[in-house]
């Protein structure tokens, strides 16, 4: 590999090829990149990949290979051509970042620009546009506000109430929160007036502060600046090569300077002119990935197809949407030409991975081919690793080091444990190449490392998790979404919801209003009753209020005053506790009659888990550790896995699977659908291969022969895995050791079916899979019945699904299912009822001619239906028209756009559900949920499809569930009996209603006891201001959520703590918060006294003690008589403390001893 760069040398002859670089296995691409940096010239380089994955194992390679250099990724749009979507502000923001920073000189590193080739063939801003973009700040600049909001606006930023993804900023009176491109962490700017005091970092899942900045350097987030100039230039351009304008909600959008979906694909008409990413690097070399030319010209044609169809749609005179006016691809795409010109003058070359003869331009990278086991993987497992033992040992014979490669650490630990038991081979880690070179010869280094397949370099052997297990998945972890946030967040209160008061009954919540309380302002919440009564509940209180649920027109409000509500909630009360007792004896049941023992067996586990090609996250390593744990535990196990759609639920419970045959026991998959079931049949055969296991499925897919065998083999327990439908509850099933049972999306079985599997899981392992748990599953697990797990960590190239709700309109599902077809996917049509299907099938091969179309649903016979998906997942047809038979586990990953024709008809959980089979690889995935025009909607149908629309997030799982509940209402959720209980109490309040009669027969409480210790809230007047002020914090719903979480706390720890976190997200604490602050304190005491009501003024304080009794009768009646003359008892049990308190401070601080003497008098 001497003097790489001259053979690679520049030419002015666009039409000569670029000089290849032969032998470049992956990885080896990355070492000979960096030695053309540091002998080239300049200290940039251009890396063109032939797509994102491919980019992103390079800058992988450099940081291992070249650690020095400076990766720069310059990611593509992940929008089509022409299309009437923005790409994703995150993305827009990284290339923004990565074009300012190549403004400016560069630094002591070596820069390596990492694109892709569709990235790269499109044009971008010139520098000039961007020049003067950048805001820096630090401590002490000067900044009016409205010059700060004049940049976020011009610049692409998007506001919003609580910052958490790049390109947003929320301003809190003095407080800005911005996420800038290129940082890690958002910014919150602490300004005094126009001065900015301090910058510091914040984490934007608790919007907590983690540590001071010195600077913000902002940056712009859209390619599209909207400034005066910009606007008028725009307009000037469209009218001039579109004509008259009338009726275009883009040029009425632009005009106003309000940012419009896919704007951006007008980009050359904001600007005087674009540049292409070359004019950013003017003298640096460029190598292009293998078969870059190839893709290049794949993705101009790809580019002229979407032209061509925008014009055809432009002058086809169709209706049902504004027409769009596509610009030339030449204005903003470089075509073949320009293209070649672009890297003529640059050094560099074109990377292969195969050998090449020799010749003037070609250069030699110097990679040999590495170690392969097809062979000894065919033959099973244990012969598998000890031939890797052999082959390593020949090397190490041969003098050469070895390197052992793997896509995360804990695959890599796995595996040198498994070569450590196999082959005694001894392992040492190794960060960087510069440490291979220190390995002495013959040993053996371990390294994360993206690389698909090994090679040899010299004296060093790189061997791959891939050589040695098989396919592999490169997936790093996206930023964690914790669990815990999802059981902790609140369901926001909306007007004119219905509310259910502890001690009042059903009302509704009509809106916050400001009340003169005792001469001072005090926020509370308004809520209506029967006969227009109204009661205001203070906001240190609003946890006595609890969401009703579902919300319909027979839903009465209780009197106020009246004893119905009271006569209701005892009733109810009663059942619950009957219930509860219930679930605890069947739990104890269930605890009391054991289960063997499965313990991980040495050695087999690690090979078992070893198959699994993806790396795990840390909740789906939690999620497999306690369910190990409970295998083990020696009693039934009864645990809910819930985890989003393509989260890794199913390797749960394949781990689950393989302990409890590696225990002799049998295993029963069960699975809502016969398409579901074959999906998990064909998982289970091929992780199980080469392991004496004998895995059947059953479901009517499969023949009455075939299934009546399985049946016989079970039974003798010849068969360890049996996977299917309902077929599997069948009462003529018998099995001869049933050991564990696995049920899948348990929400979709009939109430028979569930009845049968309660039977089932009588004294068996039982682990239940759902993404959106039902509520009744749902509520044990909150009540400690059952153990759950939650999986809530997305992996890091899967995208959220951008939902649109819209009446249907044929130009847009012709334009949805084209940008599929085009980038190479393929299309779900769904539709609620068969008998639609026909008319559908119609429509759409006259809408859409280009594409092949299929038809499936559960009224076809099997073996056709069958085909019909095979076909579909062989991707012979490019859209799949059907029912919500594809609702259930189908992992298609090329099907990323999904149409549902009347959304309206389907219920919450089936829409999430639907949407789930979307957005499975790394392309932006699109659900349109479509409507009748002109249909007014049920309150329930709007409901459904805006919470769709706002479940945007991945892992939304659980939240749907909480949403179910409510929109539900009592339906068939629990049973008839339960269902009516929740109906006369409101869901929130059956929940914990349940909860507490849960843990008051769990701890073997009378029923006097646990009345004496039921829970009650305070009620306090001190006569001083309490409440969040508007302007304080602006957004009604994050104060409501605020206190909402505000009356959660329980010790003083807790509310300072919150204190902090207000003072950091929002400045300082106004007098009427902290005024907040001390109630809860003084709320806090009152429990730990006994207190039920206390009111305060600057003469002293009345107590009323609950229930008018206190726990220390005597010392109570001892401290009076001590306190003679200023502490005495009314006849109506008030206890009256006469006292001179001269303001509210001195109010506050004798409030609180008052009630400290009385702890210790209770204690």
């Amino acid at each position: 590999m001497s003097d790489p760069v001259s053979a690679l040398a520049p030419t002015d002859d666009t039409a000569s090829p670029r000089p290849t670089i032969a032998s470049a296995a992956p990885g080896t691409d990355a070492l000979y990149l960096a030695r053309l940096l540091e002998e080239g010239p300049g200290g940039r380089w251009l890396h063109v990949a032939r797509d994102d994955a491919q980019a992103a194992r390079m800058v992988d390679s450099l940081r291992f290979f070249a650690p020095d250099v400076e990766p720069l990724v310059f990611p593509a749009w992940d929008c089509l051509p022409y299309d009437r979507v923005s790409p994703h502000r995150d993305i827009v923001a990284r290339r923004l970042d990565v074009l300012t920073r190549l403004m400016q000189p560069a630094g002591p590193r070596p820069q390596v620009v990492v694109t892709t080739v569709n990235a790269l063939l499109q044009r971008v801003p010139p520098p000039e546009a961007l020049e003067g973009r950048v805001l820096a700040l630090k401590a002490g600049d000067s900044l009016p506000a409205e010059k700060l909001n004049g940049f976020f606006a011009e610049n692409g930023y998007y506001r919003v109430e609580t910052v958490s993804e790049p390109g947003e900023f929320a301003v809190r009176g003095g407080i800005v929160d911005v996420f800038a491109p290129g940082q890690a962490q958002p910014l919150r700017l602490d300004f005094f007036g126009d001065d900015l005091e301090s910058l510091r970092l914040f984490d934007p899942l608790t919007q907590r502060t983690t540590e001071a900045a010195d600077q913000a350097i902002l940056k712009p987030v859209s390619e599209v600046i909207l400034d005066p100039e910009a606007v008028e230039r725009f307009r000037t351009v469209y009218r001039s090569s579109f004509g008259a304008v009338r009726d275009d909600p883009l040029y009425e959008a632009v005009s106003a300077a309000r940012a419009h979906p896919g704007m951006e694909h007008w980009l050359p008409l904001y600007h005087k002119r674009l540049v292409t990413l070359f004019d950013y690097l003017p003298e640096a070399g460029v190598t292009l990935d293998y078969q870059a030319s190839e893709v290049r010209e794949a993705r101009l044609e790809t580019i002229l197809d979407f032209h061509d169809a925008r014009k055809r749609l432009e002058g086809g005179g169709e209706t049902g949407g504004w027409v769009y006016k596509a610009i030339e691809p030449a204005l903003l795409y470089l075509d073949g030409p320009e293209w070649d010109r672009g890297l003529a003058p640059r050094s560099g070359g074109q990377f292969t991975p195969f050998a090449a003869p020799e010749g003037a331009t070609v250069r030699d990278a110097g990679a040999l081919p590495g170690l392969d086991f097809a062979e000894q993987r065919a033959a099973g497992q244990g012969n598998l690793y000890e031939a890797v033992g052999g082959r390593i040992r020949q090397q190490q014979k041969a003098g050469r080091k070895i390197v052992l490669t793997a896509f995360s650490a804990g695959a890599l630990d796995r595996l040198s444990v498994l070569l450590r038991e196999h082959a005694s081979l001894e392992v040492q880690s190794v960060d960087a190449w510069s440490a291979v070179a220190d390995l002495p010869s013959g040993h053996v280094g371990l390294a994360v490392l993206e690389i698909e397949k090994g090679f040899r370099l010299g004296d060093v052997l790189f061997l791959t998790e891939q050589d040695i297990l098989g396919e592999r998945i490169a997936r790093a972890t996206g930023r964690k979404r914790r669990a815990e946030n999802f059981l902790t967040e609140i369901s926001d209160l909306q007007e004119k919801d219905l509310v259910v008061h502890v001690d009042h009954g059903i009302g509704r919540y009509v809106g916050l209003e400001t009340l003169d309380v005792g001469g001072a302002p005090h926020d509370c919440l308004k809520v209506i009753y029967h006969g227009g009564d109204k009661l205001f509940v203070p906001v240190e209180n609003i946890e006595v209020l609890s969401r009703f649920g579902a919300d319909n027109e027979t839903t009465e409000l209780d009197r106020l005053g009246g004893v119905g509500w009271q006569t209701r909630k005892a009733r109810v009360k009663e059942r619950i506790a009957a219930m509860a007792h219930a679930l605890i004896e069947l739990a104890a049941a269930r605890a009391l009659k054991g289960a063997e023992a499965m313990d991980k067996p040495d050695g087999l586990y690690d090979e078992f888990c070893a198959r699994f090609p993806f790396p795990e996250t840390d909740d789906q390593l939690r999620a497999i550790e306690e369910t190990l744990a409970d295998m083990a535990a020696g009693k039934p196990m009864d645990r809910l896995v819930c985890g989003d759609v393509g989260f890794g639920k199913t390797e749960v419970a394949l781990r689950a699977a393989f302990l409890a045959v590696m225990a002799g026991k049998q295993v029963a998959v069960v699975v809502p659908t016969t398409l579901l079931c074959r999906q998990h049949y064909r998982t289970f055969k091929d992780r199980f291969a080469g392991l004496p296991v004998q895995i059947r499925q059953l479901s009517r897919l499969v023949g009455a022969k075939d299934a009546n065998e399985t049946k016989a083999e079970l039974a003798k327990g010849r068969v360890e895995i049996v996977v299917g439908t309902h077929a599997v509850l069948a009462k003529s099933m018998a099995f001869k050791d049933l050991g564990l049972l696995i049920i899948d999306e348990e929400q979709h079985f009939g109430v028979k079916q569930k009845e049968r599997l309660k039977a089932l899981r009588a004294d068996v392992h039982v682990l239940t899979l759902t993404a959106t748990p039902i509520p009744r599953t749902l509520q044990m697990a909150m009540s400690g019945v059952k153990e759950m797990s939650m999986i809530a960590t997305p992996p890091v190239d899967r995208l959220a699904v951008r939902t649109f709700v819209l009446p249907y309109d044929p130009v847009i599902v012709r334009e949805a299912i084209l940008r599929e077809h085009y980038r190479g996917g393929q299309s779900f049509y769904v539709c609620p009822r068969v008998k639609d299907l026909a008319e559908l099938h119609e429509r759409l091969e006259k809408l859409v001619p280009e594409v092949k179309l299929a038809v499936a649903h559960g009224q076809m016979p099997p073996t056709q239906l069958e085909a019909v998906m095979t076909d579909f997942y062989d991707r012979k047809y490019d859209i799949l028209l059907s029912t919500n038979i594809v609702e259930s586990g189908l992992d298609i990953p090329t099907a990323n756009t999904m149409i549902i024709h009347r959304a309206d008809m389907f219920g919450l959980a089936q829409l999430y559900q639907l949407r789930g089979r979307i957005g499975r690889a790394k392309v932006r995935a699109y659900a349109y949920l479509t409507l009748p025009p002109g249909r007014i909607l049920s309150a329930a149908a709007e409901k459904r499809l805006n919470v769709m629309q706002t479940l945007d997030s991945l892992g939304a799982g659980f939240q749907l569930a909480s949403h179910d509940l409510d929109i539900r209402g009592a339906g068939n959720l629990l049973g008839e009996e339960q269902s009516g209980q929740i109906r006369e109490v409101g869901v929130e309040l059956y929940q914990q209603m349940l909860e507490e009669a849960v843990a008051t027969a769990r701890s073997g409480a009378t029923a006097a006891e646990a009345e004496a210790s039921e829970s009650y809230t305070p009620q306090i007047n001190i006569g001083m201001p309490v409440l969040i002020p508007e302007s304080y914090v602006t957004d009604l719903s994050l104060r409501l959520g605020l206190y909402r979480r505000l009356s959660t706390l329980v010790d003083r720890a807790e509310i300072d703590s919150f204190a902090a976190e207000l003072v950091d997200r929002f400045g300082s604490l106004p007098v009427e918060v902290e005024n907040l602050l001390q109630i809860m304190t003084i709320k806090r005491l009152c429990r730990d006294a006994g207190v039920e009501r206390l009111d305060a003024g600057p003469k002293g304080a009345t107590v009323t003690f609950h229930n008018d009794s206190f726990a220390n009768p005597a010392g109570l009646i001892a401290f009076i008589q001590q306190e003679a003359g200023k502490v005495t008892l009314r006849p109506d049990h008030t206890l009256v403390y006469r006292r001179s308190w001269d303001n509210d401070a001195a109010r506050v601080k004798g409030v609180r001893m008052m009630l400290d003497g009385l702890v210790k008098l209770a204690a």
